[in-house]
């Protein structure tokens, strides 16, 4: 029998109840899926990390390395929206299993061509564009399901848990990539990541999901105008995708510069950092409760930008590796806190049938804004120099708190909306 549920983020973030940041491991659903989402993730790194590495090996043409990235990214641009209209006219569970399916078929047939010696530049970029056309894909689905996998008052930590995961896949990621290609060659690390796929989807092939009431229905082109409607005439989803889009486009500087930052220390130097980076996003997520029992959530996150901003300053300025493994440890804590609380505006700024193509905006905002910044920070820092470029980030980061102060976000405003759910 169909038991209604309404189901409310507790008071976002909600100060006074806050759970443990640890807590949503504690429920076995979310626990299992948490564990096979760091796997892929590792995996997902070390395919980036051979990605990379085979292109210098088959061409040491700046151009083509360069489109390696280019080719990951080139489809947030272009299928960011169908996806997230697609997530909300099927079955998101069934529609999960494809494009974690498209994901494991590119890479390991890339791993295949790749050990029989048939990748050229072009092949790779090739296999580069499907597998990043089946994250792509995934993406808002798979932000989508995060409420339906974990009870209301823990949805803020694991949130937050979930980038917590991505963050502590990109240390070791990397770390393990260079060690597996340096052992086995680019080949096997293309097929690590394609088994690495396969924890997440047996969890969705058990995974009963709760039904949902409401599901859009017409041709996809009705949705997409649905959805864009509801941006335009939601004055939080706007505020969301504001304050998203002044944060992306002012803090990419930072990811982007890091490897030339980290080139005095070496390839294990720059794996370190990047640990360092993680390890501070562990430690954001450990304290996030805490400081939501002192601080709003807009004022969490004006906290957070004006600590990430002083350390983009600092990473510009400090020479030893030491202090740059600080900055990046203060780094991470201050980006844990940031996209934690934006992460969960944007999985509650809608109701659930509209949820997977609001997160495709937000994704789309969110990455779009980290491809185009880096871009520009780039070409900055060759005209301006390193130091400077980081300087003007730090400068447009504290910008961007004035330019959005009409975009507040508070925790009345975060709610999710009621959830039916079948027994």
């Amino acid at each position: 029998m169909a038991e209604a549920v309404k189901t409310s983020l507790p008071r976002s973030l909600s100060p006074r109840s806050a759970p443990s940041a640890w807590a949503p491991l504690g429920e076995p659903l979310f626990r299992s899926l948490w564990i096979a989402a760091v796997i892929s993730y590792t995996g997902t790194w070390m395919q980036n990390v051979g990605a990379g590495w085979l292109m210098t090996q088959l061409t040491m043409s700046p151009l083509m390395v360069g489109l390696v990235q280019a080719a990951m990214m080139v489809p947030v641009f272009l299928v960011i929206l169908p996806a997230g209209a697609l997530a909300d006219m099927v079955d998101r569970r069934r529609f999960l299993l494809m494009t974690q399916g498209w994901m494991v078929l590119a890479s390991g047939l890339l791993g295949v061509f790749t050990l029989l010696g048939y990748v050229t530049p072009w092949v790779l970029l090739l296999f580069t564009f499907l597998l990043g056309l089946g994250a792509v894909m995934n993406d808002p689905a798979w932000q989508a399901i995060t409420p339906e996998i974990v009870s209301p008052e823990n949805h803020s930590p694991a949130v937050a848990l979930n980038s917590v995961g991505f963050n502590v896949a990109r240390a070791v990621g990397p770390a393990l990539g260079g060690l597996v290609i340096a052992a086995a060659g680019s080949g096997v690390a293309f097929l690590l990541n394609a088994a690495s796929f396969f924890g997440v989807i047996f969890f969705l092939y058990r995974w009963r999901r709760p039904y949902c009431e409401h599901v859009e229905t017409g041709r996809m082109r009705d949705a997409l105008i649905a959805g864009l409607r509801y941006v335009h005439g939601a004055p939080l989803v706007r505020s969301v995708l504001i304050r998203t889009g002044a944060f992306s486009l002012a803090a990419s500087s930072l990811p982007a510069l890091l490897p030339i930052l980290a080139r005095p220390h070496g390839a294990t130097g720059y794996g370190l950092l990047l640990g360092s980076f993680g390890l501070g996003a562990l430690a954001g997520a450990s304290v996030l409760p805490r400081l939501r029992l002192r601080l709003s959530v807009d004022g969490l996150v004006v906290f957070a930008i004006l600590l990430f901003s002083a350390m983009t300053f600092a990473a510009g300025r400090v020479q030893t590796f030491a202090w740059l493994s600080l900055v990046l440890f203060a780094s991470g804590t201050a980006w844990i806190g940031i996209l934690a609380c934006l992460n969960i505006a944007a999985q509650t700024m809608s109701p659930s049938w509209l949820r997977a193509r609001a997160l495709s905006m937000y994704l789309l905002v969110l990455q779009g804004g980290m491809a185009v910044g880096s871009a520009l920070w780039g070409a900055l820092a060759t005209r301006i120099g390193i130091p400077a470029a980081l300087l003007c980030s730090s400068m447009a980061l504290v910008a961007g708190l004035f330019t959005v102060r009409g975009h507040r976000l508070t925790s009345q405003q975060l709610e999710l909306s009621p959830v039916v759910v079948r027994d």
